[in-house]
């Protein structure tokens, strides 16, 4: 299936739970905040959360500085 990710069309399994998804971008599950369609998913259903064919998926990860 495809989906969006930061606005970048990409391909993923169908099926994908959120950590499924986070996985295949390489992208580690600790310090991310995940929004499917505009609704935030938060870490604890990130197992059991499916992310939909054609869905908007913005991924942000904490940063540090100063």
């Amino acid at each position: 299936m495809n989906v969006r990710v930061n606005g970048t069309e990409r391909e993923v399994p169908d099926g994908a739970t959120v950590t499924e998804l986070l996985a295949a971008l390489g992208v580690a599950a600790k310090g991310v905040a995940v929004a499917v369609d505009g609704q935030v998913v938060v870490r604890t259903e990130h197992d059991t959360k499916v992310v939909p064919d054609d869905a908007d998926v913005e991924v942000l990860t904490a940063v540090q500085g100063g």
